[in-house]
């Protein structure tokens, strides 16, 4: 069966979703997963959908995009869910459905687990040749709900991407001083990822041709209550004590003829 945009999504899905193994073989490879617990599987979803979900990510609409541009993070990402297009609709509901969210939950051992239909933070995401996001942990919370986010969810949409391209998902130790491990984002590939204090990833500038970006699509699940981490309850995201890029020469000079007191205030402002 051929998917096309608007035919009848989870009589689809149920039967086109490819799990390679059992939830409990699963769930024992997600929590032993090192750095911390996450689960990388590939060719999950149908091919098709997932090439109409790229042809779907066009920045010819900037209305729909948020330009992410800082000394820490340049990517592009989806403004809100409205901003969809009827692929991304149709996948959607199926990773908000019970069926999914119980998959998720015999795998992760998170129980009661919450969608989020409004993409704070998350949807479509494309990092452009130059672009990167430097080592951090997520934010623990979604910021306009209260909930606590516990899971993150990304499927890759890069054909032919090849390693010297960059953009590999880096998992980092709890020191955030070492690369544990990398992940490259090809086509219908999956990664499952907990959220929690100390779990670290960056992705390093992406150096692509000209006319490709590394292309993505994200969901995270949330519980009800309020996160209790490591930082002193809800925060955002925190970032590692260091850059993918040596700091600018301008920022340098600033940093050395600058008071320290003052710099650091300067530098958590414009963060």
């Amino acid at each position: 069966m051929k998917y096309t945009a608007g035919m009848e999504l989870v009589s689809y899905l149920r039967d086109q979703v490819r799990l390679p193994e059992s939830s409990e073989v699963l769930a024992a490879r997600y929590k032993s997963a090192a750095p911390y617990p996450h689960l990388i599987l590939d060719e999950v979803f149908p091919e098709e959908l997932l090439r109409s979900l790229t042809e779907e990510m066009t920045l010819s609409d900037s209305k729909n995009w948020i330009h992410h541009d800082t000394e820490r993070i340049n990517k592009y990402g989806s403004k809100s869910a409205i901003g969809l297009g009827e692929t991304g609709f149709t996948l959607l509901s199926y990773l908000h459905s019970a069926n999914f969210l119980y998959i998720l939950s015999e795998v992760t051992g998170i129980w009661n687990l919450l969608p989020d239909p409004y993409l704070h933070g998350a949807g479509y995401s494309i990092i452009p040749p130059g672009g990167k996001f430097d080592v951090h942990a997520d934010r623990n919370y979604d910021p306009q709900t209260s909930l606590t986010r516990r899971l993150a969810m990304i499927i890759y949409l890069n054909r032919d991407w090849r390693p010297e391209y960059g953009g590999q998902l880096e998992l980092w130790d709890k020191s955030a001083s070492q690369c544990v491990a990398k992940v490259e984002p090809i086509f219908n590939r999956l990664i499952l990822m907990e959220i929690e204090d100390g779990n670290y990833h960056g992705i390093p500038k992406v150096v692509a041709p000209e006319g490709r970006s590394r292309h993505s699509f994200m969901v995270y699940y949330n519980t009800a209550g309020a996160p209790v981490g490591k930082e002193g309850g809800v925060h955002g995201s925190i970032y590692a004590p260091r850059c993918y890029e040596e700091e600018s020469a301008i920022r340098k000079l600033a940093k050395n003829i600058t008071p320290p007191i003052l710099f650091n205030y300067v530098r958590k402002k414009i963060v």
